[in-house]
């Protein structure tokens, strides 16, 4: 366990938050493009505090459309449907702001699910109703954009020595 700061500063490793990382001087440096829906008002909020907001003109644009899809995952003996799941693909892009070419395209994924009410046979609920749905449902998109921003951003550190070249 002594050795092991030893053994990682021998392989090159150097923390992206260190004094010699890939995210010094980056925060406050990417211009998040403005959201067009409810998720993507989450994901850029998300973004904003992960990366900063921008004060004055940014070196970078980031672009994000995000595509959520919905599964109903159980499913009892009548057909009702107990769970969804939400799987969400964010593509993004990454261009400089003064020529804006791109720097950096990609996308990540992922899901995240809520429940749904459930009936009884005589069809009426015995767990949940509209209100709690629709609650649940909120907090799983913004569940699932929390962690699509968090694996955007690790995404964006871990490369940012490829697109961006040395720290200042």
């Amino acid at each position: 366990m002594i050795c092991a700061p030893l053994l990682v500063a021998a392989c090159g490793f150097t923390p992206v938050y260190g004094p010699q990382g890939v995210a010094r001087g980056l925060y406050g440096q990417i211009q998040v493009a403005p959201p067009r829906d409810v998720p993507g008002y989450i994901l850029a909020r998300e973004l904003q505090q992960r990366l900063g907001l921008v004060d004055g003109a940014a070196p970078y644009d980031l672009t994000a459309e995000v595509d959520v899809n919905e599964t109903g995952l159980g499913i009892t003996p009548d057909q009702e449907i107990t769970r969804i799941r939400l799987q969400g693909t964010l593509s993004y892009r990454l261009s400089d702001s003064s020529t804006g070419a791109a720097i950096r395209t990609g996308s990540v994924q992922n899901f995240t699910s809520y429940s749904a009410p459930v009936f009884s046979a005589a069809r009426q609920s015995i767990a949940g109703n509209s209100v709690t749905v629709a609650v649940a449902e909120e907090d799983a998109v913004e569940r699932l954009m929390t962690i699509l921003a968090d694996q955007l951003v690790a995404e964006l550190l871990a490369t940012a020595p490829d697109w961006r070249g040395p720290t200042p």
